[in-house]
């Protein structure tokens, strides 16, 4: 959806403005959070992870490019009670831009938007009853997953606290509500059934920060796949090679009612998992599709929402090379069939990712990613905080796009993720600090409100989990 773009203004700050800021951050979270444990963390408000506790930062075929809406990784060590597991999160960081944009956004981003300001990004709450991959009879289980942060403002379903305090950087988002189910039916390996809502198995990045090997996102990631879903999720698994994915729901990061889905047409997920060398190589190739259109912006131009339909294609390959090094290439293909101006829009994206474990706490990691967006209807930032749910509803004009007709970025990151050891009730720290470059091909100047061809960021986060 487009929008009138902000207008350019004189940049502002520099180098040294964000060195300052950086060191600031640095030294003041991570004491806090690799010296002062959980004494420091009980001072500041609650945390929490996903069902995997800080999975290694080189991923791994079973935990990234697979994913299993019901069967989770062996249990991870920390507090269970009668089976379920209560664990929490903590993401926190800052993403510098030396350019100093006037806007104080970094364009085309989207957990990380915000220019030279720390961010509380996510503080998770959990409790999971995982269900055991080895048993294959009959099981349930469940999982419950809040939120708060800034990474709210992006990740709420629509319909639910989009009303609670929506002008603050941080807000509240249910990231998880569901119930699995392992169904001994069909085939050898059974059905696995979640129901509820869920964060979409669409894609290798992920909105738990502890599985992701940067702060910063893809292209893809953010604009190119869906966040989450409501409906009813299933995967067989039909032998020890292929597991079959299909899914019902209400559409991109909806719910139920007119306040919580944007048109009233239902959407779907199509697709399946191979695994093939011993689990060394994985192809993860998904689809979702269905209208996901506003009524309420597509209704006085006289189109019906329901019948221009959005199809997000994925395609994840994943590599592991030799015990050190991991491989991983994402294809995305997303296409609005109305787009903003009646026409097809398109975002055609792909990305390279590298992990190596130089030790046993320490991984150096790399990503190089081509996203062309063929209307300028894929890519956007939101200057209010307000902004990414008023989109979602219709309300075109709290969206910036790039100037000109089509945008075709490139982007460069590398990074390390340092994890070392800790006590109990700490189950894991990773340190991210990273570089990345941002470049349009197409030289409209996208980036620092509409300054820059090019953008240069230097981030740090770190995502801490107890229990």
């Amino acid at each position: 959806m487009k929008s009138t773009n902000a207008m350019p203004a004189a940049r502002q700050t520099g180098w040294s403005a964000w060195v300052m800021r950086a060191a600031m951050t640095i030294a003041a979270v991570v004491p806090i959070m690799a010296a002062g444990g959980p004494a420091a963390l009980a001072q500041q408000t609650p945390t929490a992870p996903t069902s995997t506790v800080l999975p290694p930062a080189t991923p791994t075929p079973s935990t990234q490019a697979a994913p299993s809406p019901a069967t989770p990784a062996a249990p991870p060590p920390g507090l269970w009670i009668d089976g379920v597991h209560f664990y929490g999160q903590l993401d926190a960081g800052i993403m510098g831009n030396p350019s100093g944009p006037a806007d104080s956004l970094n364009f085309g981003r989207l957990f990380d938007d915000r220019a030279n300001q720390v961010q509380l990004n996510q503080l998770l709450l959990t409790a999971n009853k995982p269900l055991d991959p080895k048993n294959s009879d009959y099981q349930w289980g469940f999982k419950v997953q809040f939120m708060y942060g800034s990474d709210a403002r992006y990740t709420q379903f629509l319909g639910e606290l989009n009303r609670v305090d929506p002008n603050q950087r941080y807000q509240l988002d249910v990231v998880e509500a569901n119930v699995l189910a392992h169904l001994p039916w069909l085939t050898s390996g059974g059905i696995d059934v979640k129901a509820g809502q869920y964060p979409t198995p669409l894609g290798y990045e992920t909105i738990d920060p502890s599985t992701n090997p940067f702060y910063s996102h893809s292209y893809i990631f953010n604009f190119a796949a869906p966040f989450k879903q409501t409906g009813l999720l299933a995967v067989t698994h039909v032998n020890d090679v292929l597991d079959i994915y299909s899914d019902i729901d209400t559409g991109t990061n909806t719910t139920f009612g007119p306040l919580g889905d944007n048109n009233g047409a239902i959407g779907g997920i199509g697709g399946f998992n191979l695994t093939l060398l011993d689990g060394n190589l994985t192809v993860l190739a998904l689809t979702h599709f269905g209208p996901d259109q506003a009524t309420r912006l597509l209704s006085p131009l006289g189109v019906n929402a329901n019948g221009q339909w959005r199809f997000y294609n994925d395609l994840v390959v994943t590599y592991k090379a030799s015990d050190a090094l991991t491989l991983v290439t994402e294809t995305a293909w997303a296409r609005d069939g109305y787009g903003a101006v009646g026409k097809p829009a398109n975002a055609i994206g792909v990305a390279q990712y590298a992990s190596y474990s130089l030790t046993d706490t320490l991984t150096l990691n790399g990503r190089i990613e081509y996203f062309r967006d063929d209307n300028n209807f894929f890519v956007a930032s939101f200057p209010s905080n307000s902004a990414p749910v008023l989109a979602q509803q219709g309300f075109a004009p709290f969206v910036h796009v790039a100037p000109g007709t089509n945008t075709t970025y490139g982007e460069m990151t590398i990074g390390v993720t340092w994890k070392p050891a800790l006590p109990a009730p700490i189950t894991g720290l990773a340190i991210r600090p990273e570089v990345r470059w941002d470049h349009a091909f197409t030289n409209n100047n996208p980036f620092n409100a509409q300054m820059d061809n090019n953008a240069v960021t230097l981030g740090v986060d770190a995502v801490l989990t107890v229990f």
